[in-house]
């Protein structure tokens, strides 16, 4: 079965299709009835917790059109703006701010890029450099709530929702400030330009007009640790904040633009959750075979030290992010090495915001890098340049995901301080 699934992804079928085709070819030399598949297929998806991932998909799209882009940057500037670098800690900044507006490092990359790399390039950064900045910032997305990637996660690994939302907020601000401390690095040796520092009123004024963005986020969360509402509620709720502001507030979302948002919703929803139904059945295939037992027996003829198998996961999850889309990657591997690390006493919570952090890391990085092309289309620059500017901030990155992995109170900290260990 698993040759067949290599082969045909090598063959160029979407990981769908080739998940359903294996697993078929699986269920009849196993001599199981078929209705096998469909029954683990309906059930994946037949779930609360499941609604997060449109919910927060559409608070995310109506965020973005209610144009905050402009005023995230404005408070960015205002906030860190005078820090050697200028804008391109401005762009890191407003990473952590919009991460908690979209959730998705391909929509930062092409929300913010497309607003800060031509400035940045109009006050005499290089392009390639400027786009760098861009792809390396946008991988707090997926890491700061609202995030669909913690929710997929949660799902296919049964743990907490809320949990794994919490769990993604300090290493969210570990990844940005690691990007930042090195950018203020490489701004201070080649002499980049910066802002003169904001007087306080301007620093409150800017901070006002950006508001609306960073109330989501604490919307959702304070909503989660009072126990108002659930994770899927707070997605709703999210998505009943943009609305309003989109409608009511900045009056820029008519009802052209709300139905193409419902549609572009619908859409990347119904990719995500086929894949996840497939997933399903799949994973069960795995765990029948006993996989993941087998993994973590061959794990442990080498070592029982749960730092090292966190090392090794991470390099393994670092391959198949060069090799796959992070969220298909997520949806594969999730049932499969879940069971592996906490049979090494391995907190899967913590786990779960490495594995989302690594694999993303491979949306930046070729072949495979989605975010790489994003930002090459909008610096107008080739694939080459892209790739050789990339080079540097991968150390940071490095630096974040090592800091993660070996220190698991910087992602149960939280979670634990709120809902006891």
């Amino acid at each position: 079965m698993l040759i067949l699934l290599v082969l045909l992804l090598l063959l160029g079928l979407p990981l769908v299709f080739a998940m359903g085709m294996a697993s078929v070819a699986y269920l009849y030399f196993a001599d199981i009835t078929f209705s096998m598949l469909t029954q683990r297929m309906t059930t994946a998806v037949d779930s609360f917790l499941i609604l997060a991932i449109p919910f927060f998909y559409l608070a995310g799209e109506l965020m973005n059109a209610c144009k905050l882009t402009d005023r995230i940057v404005t408070m960015s500037k205002a906030l860190v703006g005078h820090i050697h670098g200028g804008l391109a800690q401005v762009n890191i900044f407003a990473s952590i701010i919009f991460a908690g507006m979209s959730g998705s490092a391909t929509a930062d990359t092409a929300a913010l890029g497309s607003v800060l790399i031509p400035a940045m390039k109009k006050e005499g950064y290089p392009a390639d450099f400027s786009a760098a900045v861009t792809v390396a910032s946008a991988m707090i997305g997926p890491i700061i709530p609202p995030s669909v990637a913690m929710v997929i996660y949660g799902a296919l690994a049964d743990v907490s929702i809320g949990r794994l939302l919490l769990a993604g907020i300090l290493p969210g601000m570990v990844i940005g400030i690691t990007q930042m401390i090195f950018t203020y690095y490489l701004a201070k040796k080649k002499g980049y330009p910066r802002y003169p520092r904001a007087t306080f009123k301007e620093a409150v004024r800017a901070t006002y007009k950006g508001s609306a963005a960073i109330f989501m986020p604490i919307i959702i969360v304070v909503g989660i640790l009072s126990g108002v509402f659930t994770p899927t509620e707070a997605a709703a709720v999210a998505v009943l904040y943009g609305l309003i502001l989109g409608v009511f507030v900045y009056r820029n979302v008519g009802p052209g633009k709300l139905w193409d948002t419902l549609l572009k919703v619908t859409w990347g929803s119904v990719r995500v959750l086929i894949i996840i139904s497939v997933a399903s059945a799949f994973s069960w295939i795995m765990v029948r075979e006993q996989v993941p037992q087998a993994i973590a027996a061959f794990i442990f003829k080498f070592t029982d030290n749960p730092r090292i198998v966190l090392l090794l996961m991470t390099a393994l999850l670092l391959i198949v992010g060069l090799l796959m889309i992070a969220s298909s990657a997520e949806i594969v591997l999730t049932p499969i090495l879940v069971p592996v690390v906490v049979s090494f006493g391995i907190d899967p919570i913590h786990f779960g915001v490495l594995m989302v952090f690594v694999l993303i890391i491979g949306g930046g990085t070729p072949p495979v890098g989605v975010l790489l092309y994003v930002a090459q289309d909008i610096a107008e620059i080739s694939f080459s340049q892209m790739v050789r500017a990339m080079l540097p901030f991968y150390i940071p990155l490095g630096v974040a995901a090592i800091i993660i992995a070996m220190f698991p109170q910087v992602s149960t900290w939280l979670p634990n301080l709120v809902f006891g260990p």
